[in-house]
């Protein structure tokens, strides 16, 4: 710092680079010297602001009798209770001999780190091939904080995005509707699946999407149908088709009514008529698993692998029960065969070794896959045990509760149901697997770890629903419902390409990323915008993550 100095000054200097610097000089005694460089500057903002700082070290108490040569910015101060009613009182004139100059302020703040790498990606997978800026500001807005279109708006402009107008956004919301935005996306997600991997084998499962609004009706789409959560809410049944590593490939909407058996098809329909696609496995859970949707795939031509249901078990495991008891060892795995419907003789007891499936020699059973697993004993024991006590407390009148497993009622009389428990003992630690595959296109294992692929359609799903926000829904008309999906399936698209290039889960990616502010600064008479700073690691980890993809 500067002590015992008569008279300073700010210098600008341009430099050999083309920069300018800013300094600061003395006089003491008719010598002059540069007794401080502060930086130099490339652009008329930066310019303002070492300027700036040269005023405040200039100003600094401890200088002594620093005199400042220099033009100031006019100081405001607060008001007090007396006077005009305005909130800063500034000098009409400026002290004589002294130049006016702006103070420099903030003009805008936004999270503009986050915004741009979500527009990167979003660029990534040519989504930007729709020329529609609005759209794009949507999905951001829905992946960073999911909202109504009224708040959307806000959101944007946190961002440092500026956004369009509410009436804009609506008519954007009808555009992507009767514009086929859904189909033109859908076509850049398979492409690039394709180039990023295998689409042989897909991934199904469904979900239900509930609207909460006052005095909601049902209409044509929207009804009250079956829900896990019990709602009596209208819903619509969303059925959603990913690859193998859980990119969205294919969206359907379904009435609330609508089973979930009968989502399937129609979906991987329009998905293989949308790319001309023949062969195509499709693995879905065990609430697929019905007489008709297995025959309408396999008459289709679709391979399919669906969770069984552990009740089947005894019918398919006949003869192994018969010759080895309930005796499994951990890791064992037996491939036999299960009927289409009821019971058949394919299986037959008298003969100890399993069949293996063909189609010609079974035209009554599908192939099924047996596996146990100690660990998953163990864990199905923990839950019976469970429900086993639950129940005896219900019957002893312990507990009054809606008629839990293993109770049997009759009359007024609860009793604990043996045979039912004993039953789901023998069972406890086996999974089981439908396929219409034979051994010699797909081995047992195979069939089981592509079916445990299926972890990454339930991880979107609850990505959607909780990240997304897809539920519950507000909208009213169909095609604003349809308009909300499409959304939905872009925003998911970059959120798994995001989660995938970062290693991280979606929501961790904006909570790091959204404190990064920019800021705008108007300083002299220029504008500029200034990036936050950005510590070493992260940057490393955000390089490294692209460039594994």
């Amino acid at each position: 710092m500067l002590y015992g100095v008569a008279v300073a000054w700010i210098r600008r200097v341009r430099t050999a680079s083309g920069a300018t610097a800013v300094q600061i000089a003395e006089s003491v005694g008719g010598r002059r010297r540069i007794v401080a460089h502060v930086g130099s500057a490339h652009t008329e903002a930066e310019l303002g602001v070492l300027v700036e700082r040269a005023r405040e070290l200039l100003r600094d108490p401890r200088q002594g009798e620093l005199v400042e040569v220099e033009p100031v910015a006019v100081k405001a101060s607060l008001l007090g209770a007396t006077g005009p009613a305005v909130l800063f009182d500034v000098d009409a004139e400026p002290a004589r001999g002294r130049a006016t100059v702006a103070a420099p302020r903030v003009v805008a703040t936004g999270s503009r780190v986050l915004y741009d790498a979500l527009a990167g990606v979003f660029t990534s997978w040519g989504f930007d091939a729709l020329t529609d800026q609005v759209f794009r500001d949507l999905v951001i807005a829905r992946l960073v904080e999911p909202t109504s279109i009224l708040d959307t708006g806000r959101v944007l402009a946190d961002l440092g995005a500026t956004p369009a107008s509410e009436k804009t956004m609506r008519r954007t919301l009808l555009r992507a509707h009767h514009g086929g935005y859904r189909d033109r996306l859908a076509g850049l997600c398979f492409t690039h699946a394709l180039a990023n991997g295998d689409v042989s084998l897909c991934l199904y499962d469904v979900t239900t999407l509930y609207f909460e609004a006052e005095n909601e009706d049902e209409d044509d789409l929207r009804k009250v149908g079956y829900s896990k959560e019990r709602r009596v809410d209208p819903q619509i049944v969303v059925g959603l088709l990913v690859d193998r590593y859980g990119f969205p490939l294919e969206i359907g909407c379904f009435e609330g009514n609508r089973a979930e058996t009968a989502t399937i098809l129609p979906v991987i329909r329009q998905f293989t008529d949308r790319h001309q696609l023949e062969n195509l496995v499709v693995v879905a859970d065990a609430g697929m698993l019905s007489a008709t949707n297995l025959r309408e795939l396999d008459d289709a031509g679709f391979g399919f692998i669906i969770g069984s249901r552990v009740t089947k078990a005894p019918i398919d495991l006949a003869s192994h029960f018969r010759w080895h008891g309930d005796a499994f060892t951990d890791g064992q795995v037996i491939d036999t065969v299960a009927p289409r419907t009821g019971r058949n003789r394919d299986n037959d007891t008298a003969v100890k070794t399993e069949p293996t499936w063909n189609r010609e020699h079974h035209p009554g059973s599908w192939r099924a896959v047996w596996a146990y697993s100690a660990r998953r004993a163990a864990r199905d024991n923990k839950t019976l045990t469970a429900q086993e006590n639950r129940a005896r407390a219900v019957v002893d009148g312990e507990k009054t509760a809606r008629t839990p497993r293993f109770v049997t009622v009759k009359g007024d009389a609860r009793t604990l149901d043996e045979a039912s428990l004993a039953r789901a003992r023998r069972l406890v630690g086996l999974k089981g697997y439908v396929t219409n595959l034979p051994a010699t296109v797909l081995t047992a294992d195979q069939v089981i770890s592509d079916y445990h692929d299926l972890w990454h359609v339930e991880q979107s799903f609850r990505m959607s629903k909780t990240d997304l926000a897809a539920r519950p829904m507000f909208m009213r008309t169909q095609d604003a419902i349809e308009a909300h999906l499409t959304i939905v399936f872009t925003a998911l698209a970059v959120a798994r390409t995001a989660q995938n290039r970062t290693g991280l889960a979606i929501r961790n990616v904006i909570r790091q990323l959204r404190p990064l502010r920019s800021a705008t600064i108007a300083i002299n008479g220029a504008v500029q915008t200034f990036p936050p700073a950005i510590d070493v690691e992260r940057q490393t980890s955000s390089t490294r993550s692209q460039a594994r993809h």
